[in-house]
């Protein structure tokens, strides 16, 4: 129980320690006009306060991957709370905090926009696919995963093809809608449902019989899936995520001040890491690694949550935690088609000021999600995981772009990106959704390919600061 105590301390201590040289690094101007009132729309760009605006930010980049993940990453054993920790506080909250921040400084863009920027025109068309597909992925996973909760919930009285119908209609809802009539306006009640529920679990495992494991390095996987790269892609939204790079900007449109960002993504994204310790601990003190990976492979983490929470809060208690569980993919599901529909509106230059221009996007978009639910999860899972990481170590590179263009320290941006970077080739090498090569081949060619990247990043940075003074000076 000592790792665990400690793990959550040093999350929260670093919100006011590497958050607040982050911050200071990237020099907030608090005078500055953010998107929110610069392009105030109604629809998209619409100022809120910064609790709200943290509150949403929590939710979207949630989902499921900050228990799902957890769950399935507690398999390895209490080596899973080392990469939760570092990865928050180095790689995830850095990615986020760039990536909002810099959409705040470039008129609200989502990624494709900003890669096309920072990284090149080609970056544009080839970022766009990749955020679309995990967009895509996302809002699928984020409606099945929510349904088979609450279809065991409801203990088996209400069809499951009703509950995905139903979520499905709440997300086009929240897809067409201005995102202060429903977003704005349901997030705080669904915040407060998760949070009840979370803390529900953490205090409960603290104060039962289970004994939370203490921190080791050994690989305790059933199976023997190593950790490199496996665990990097097992647990996700709980460390490291380029699904919460399609996400930020969407609060980059509704932020008043450029101050707010460190509490908005920098803090919101170390909350997210405690609700991963949570399920983590819980996982591994409740369940051995056989049991558990049985109840997982038996069909979903689902099963696993609801386990949990009837265990250690009873039937009431039991069913508010799951109901938390089950808030947190609809509230990433139906963001993600939202940003889905703002991407391909930015990519087309379609404006979204009315309804009709918006369901033109919409509708198409669903319709496609609504066969992906046909795909096994476990598959979905895997192809999302990939798109999810591959996306992270983009954002990653086009944040120390943008901080190598404007002369600050990059790093902070760059050793997390070359690390996602090298585990990205690795796992496509390596998997069989990829080449299916031999592991320690794998790590060798995407050592090599890693080496590439790097050196390709500086050729081209080295030419967009030659652009950027040649564009001052003839500005002079």
């Amino acid at each position: 129980m000592i790792t665990f105590f400690v793990s959550i301390i040093i999350l929260v201590i670093a919100y006011f320690t590497y958050g607040k040289f982050i911050e200071k690094m990237f020099d907030p101007a608090e005078t500055r006009k953010t998107p929110a009132y610069a392009n105030q729309d109604g629809v998209d760009f619409v100022p809120m306060n910064k609790h709200k605006n943290a509150l949403i930010q929590l939710l979207n980049i949630a989902g499921t991957g900050p228990i799902f993940g957890p769950i399935m990453g507690a398999l390895y054993g209490p080596v899973a709370f080392l990469w939760i920790v570092i990865g928050s506080i180095f790689a995830g909250a850095v990615h986020d905090y760039l990536t909002g921040m810099i959409s705040i400084r470039n008129k609200g863009a989502h990624i494709p926009e900003l890669a096309g920027k920072f990284l090149g025109a080609v970056s544009r068309h080839i970022v766009n696919v990749f955020a679309l597909l995990l967009l895509l992925l996302v809002g699928t996973v984020f409606v099945t995963t929510p349904a088979s909760l609450l279809a065991i919930l409801l203990d088996g009285k209400v069809a499951l093809g009703i509950i995905i119908a139903v979520i499905f209609a709440y997300y086009f809802l929240s897809t067409i809608l201005p995102i202060d009539k429903i977003i704005g306006r349901m997030y705080p009640y669904f915040g407060a449902i998760l949070l009840v529920g979370t803390l529900g679990v953490g205090i409960a495992l603290v104060f039962s019989d289970y004994t939370i494991p203490e921190l080791n390095l050994t690989n305790m996987h059933p199976a023997d899936l190593p950790i490199f790269p496996m665990l990097f892609f097992t647990i996700t939204c709980g460390a490291l995520s380029g699904f919460h790079a399609t996400q930020s900007p969407i609060i980059s449109r509704t932020v008043q001040k450029e101050s707010q960002g460190r509490y908005i993504f920098y803090g919101m994204m170390i909350a997210e890491a405690i609700i991963a310790m949570i399920w983590a601990a819980a996982s591994m003190s409740i369940f051995d690694g056989q049991t558990l990976s049985g109840i997982i492979n038996s069909g979903t983490p689902s099963a696993v949550v609801n386990e949990v929470s009837m265990t250690l809060l009873g039937a009431v208690g039991g069913t508010i935690a799951v109901l938390g569980a089950i808030v947190l993919p609809i509230t990433s599901g139906d963001t993600a088609f939202r940003a889905a529909r703002s991407i391909i509106a930015d990519y087309i230059k379609l404006d979204q000021q009315k309804i009709m221009k918006r369901l033109v996007i919409a509708v198409p978009l669903f319709a496609i999600s609504v066969l992906l639910t046909q795909i096994d999860f476990n598959l979905l899972w895997r192809y999302f995981s990939w798109a999810n990481q591959a996306t992270a170590a983009i954002a990653l590179w086009i944040g120390t772009m943008y901080l190598y263009i404007q002369g600050k320290n990059y790093l902070v941006s760059m050793a997390p990106a070359i690390f996602i970077t090298y585990m990205v080739f690795v796992y496509i090498l390596n998997q069989k959704i990829g080449f299916n090569l031999d592991l320690n081949i794998s790590f060798i060619i995407g050592f090599v390919l890693t080496i590439i990247i790097v050196a390709m990043f500086y050729a081209k940075a080295r030419k967009n600061r030659e652009e950027d003074v040649e564009t001052a000076v003839a500005v002079d």
